[in-house]
């Protein structure tokens, strides 16, 4: 973090400071917001997509199914159908269940008596792992998937020629589903074809989005410091391995690429196995706390699971998916029910957190809870249909999910560039300190060895005036009377530089503020009379310090001085203390000309004054006097308006205890 704050205020030395942090700010704020917009149109593309291949189509009301073998061939059925065992399926909401111990089965479907040309008919699900299309004794269709997947989706051209002849689907399987579950379409051939073809455009959309993502941030991590890269890799990967999820999930990729479905399986399993832990990992680590042994546990439980599910499928496909029913049962069904701990424990844990009032809990926890609320509905409805229902709420549930991660990575990108302007501000604040205690500690040398011998001289200087004074001409007198006051000047500047050098806090005593600024009063009292304005005082008569009584006074009288010479037609000076914090705070306030803002950092270094001939060294002195007495000085001030100097200094028993 040092390093970095280093490079950056290297940067800001060359640019405006408030402009460039303005430019980064904005910049970050536009690119979460791009990517927000980028989501958030995926998630209104998706549904027009689902509104296109849910539009209304004709359906075939009534077709029929028989389960097993029946007669070898189509032929043989059809000329037996008659006799055959074939259930009517006239309710569009019931499909029947496969029987147990049932590997094969056939459906039949009779095309309407008039047909128009270019027509066609569409299945939206066939549960199977090898089909056999027919139209009549015709076959026009053949898919056989030599893995473990077993969705079809087919789409049948048509003509009027084929009026009233049948559509016969043979269906195998290894698996416990089997059948047709979905409506059977007839429409236009070129709008079941868009049906077709986009039914599953969302999931690669969000998919192909999820992976461009992914794709920035690891890029992006070159960049980061070591400290950052744990969570910022974690979240890289649960958004490459979801994006994976996402897209080989689809239907759409085993039917227009089914020779590498075998590769969308694995890549689906892994991606899974990996997600997984690292959506426990990267909840540690947004939310570190000694309260999440239990989640580290089970996120390292995850961790050897997941290895050893990935173990499992390469033992299945070297196999030849000898091993299907036991790898089902590691990587679905026992997975799901981990799933389901797993979002049970986050949830739990986010609720907490967010309980606590934590902004950033909040949006993870309500972005969470969508997507394991969606998470729990499919795995239930899953599991409570028989393992024949198709899971797709949780692509919304990660999206919401995500985009609320995003919002955190923004907030945080935006608490990242205000720390940076306050470390900015600290580092410039504390190179003027150097830069300042350089000045002084110089100043301080200069006069501790110079002073004593200057005014030595000065001195005699002085007295052998005085006495050449005695015996001059009156216009004589007059220079040397001049010369005279000029040396009071120097010696007066010098005993300020005396001063600054080592003030002289040898008699520390007890320090009422109350009497002490009452006498101040009654020597400022006059010259503030004279420059046509007043003094007024509001002081508990129980504040008490520790100081030096002369060195207090002349650090207030320059003070007031000041304010004094600054004094316009009918100037007032408040002065007014309380104690707070165990600490004593004493206000003068005047209404005089004001200082600009750009010169009050400057205020208290030597040689820079407000007036035409100071010098500055009255507050240099000033601060100095503060500084010795533990205290500190800030000033307030408006052009035009006035000025306020504000003094702290500790309290008597919080002095003495130090």
């Amino acid at each position: 973090m040092t390093n970095l704050v280093e490079i950056y205020m290297d940067l800001l030395i060359t640019v405006n400071l408030p402009g460039k942090v303005f430019f980064l700010k904005m910049k970050y704020r536009l690119l979460f917001v791009a990517v927000l917009a980028f989501l958030i149109g995926c998630g209104f593309i998706a549904p027009r997509i689902d509104a296109v291949s849910q539009d209304e189509s004709k359906t075939i009301p009534e077709w029929s199914i028989m389960w097993g073998d029946g007669p070898g061939t189509v032929e043989e059925l059809i000329k037996g159908s008659s006799s055959l065992n074939w259930l009517n399926v006239s309710d569009r909401k019931f499909f029947p269940e496969k029987p147990k111990n049932i590997s094969t089965a056939w459906a039949k479907a009779q095309l309407p008596t008039i047909l128009p040309d270019h027509y066609g008919v569409f299945i939206n699900e066939i549960f199977a792992k090898h089909l056999w299309v027919y139209l009549e004794d015709q076959l026009i269709q053949e898919v056989n998937y030599n893995y473990a997947y077993d969705v079809h989706r087919i789409l049948i051209p048509l003509s009027s020629e084929d009026a009233g002849k049948n559509i016969y689907l043979k269906m195998e399987t290894s698996k416990d589903r089997l059948g047709v579950h979905s409506d059977i379409k007839m429409d236009q051939y070129t709008k079941l074809m868009q049906i077709f073809v986009v039914s599953d455009l969302a999931n690669i959309i969000l998919g192909c989005a999820f992976l461009f993502i992914a794709g920035i941030m690891l890029i992006c991590s070159i960049f980061l410091k070591k400290i950052q890269l744990a969570s910022w890799i974690s979240l890289s990967i649960m958004i490459l391995t979801i994006g994976i999820i996402i897209a080989t999930f689809s239907p759409f990729m085993f039917t227009n690429f089914e020779r590498y479905g075998v590769i969308f399986i694995a890549l689906f399993d892994i991606s899974l196995a990996i997600f997984l832990p690292a959506l426990s990992f990267f909840f540690e680590k947004v939310f570190e706390n000694d309260k999440l042994t239990l989640m580290r546990r089970f996120r390292k439980f995850q961790m050897i699971y997941s290895v050893f599910s990935i173990l499992c499928m390469i033992i299945n496909l070297a196999s030849d998916y000898r091993f299907a029913k036991v790898y089902f049962l590691i990587s679905v069904t026992v997975l799901g029910y981990i799933i389901l701990i797993q979002l049970v424990l986050l949830i739990g844990y986010s609720a907490i957190f967010a309980k606590r009032g934590n902004k950033d809990a909040i949006i993870f926890s309500s972005g969470f809870a969508l997507m394991a609320l969606m998470g729990i509905i499919d795995l239930v409805w899953y599991y409570s249909s028989s393992q024949t229902y198709q899971v797709f709420l949780w692509k919304w549930g990660i999206v919401g999910f995500i985009i609320s991660l995003i919002v955190i990575l923004g907030r945080r990108f935006a608490a990242y560039q205000d720390l940076m302007l306050n470390y900015s501000k600290e580092l410039e604040f504390y190179n003027q300190q150097l830069q300042l205690s350089e000045k002084m500690e110089m100043i301080s040398s200069l006069a501790a060895s110079v002073a004593h011998e200057v005014r030595n001289p000065l001195q005699v200087t002085r007295g052998f005036l005085q006495l050449v004074a005695k015996s001059a001409t009156d216009k004589n007198k007059e220079y040397m009377g001049i010369a005279i006051e000029e040396l009071d000047r120097a010696s007066n500047i010098i005993t300020d530089f005396l001063t600054f050098a080592k003030p002289q806090l040898d008699e520390i005593t007890e320090l009422n503020i109350y009497k002490e600024l009452k006498q101040i009063e009654g020597i400022i009292l006059p010259l503030a009379t004279l420059h046509g304005g007043g003094v007024s005082l509001n002081i508990p008569q129980e504040l008490y310090i520790q100081g030096n009584s002369s060195k207090l006074k002349q650090a207030f009288i320059n003070i007031i001085k000041n304010s004094i010479e600054a004094f316009r037609d009918e100037g007032q000076i408040h002065i007014w203390a309380y104690e707070e914090s165990d600490q004593v705070f004493i206000h003068i306030k005047d209404n005089g000309e004001g200082i600009e803002p750009s010169k009050i950092a400057k205020l208290g270094e030597p040689y820079f004054s407000t007036k035409t001939k100071g010098t500055g060294l009255g507050l240099m002195v000033t601060f100095r006097i503060i500084e010795v007495m533990k205290g500190s000085i800030v000033f307030k001030s408006q052009k035009n308006i006035g000025t306020e100097v504000i003094i702290r200094f500790p309290t008597l028993n919080t002095h003495a205890s130090k």
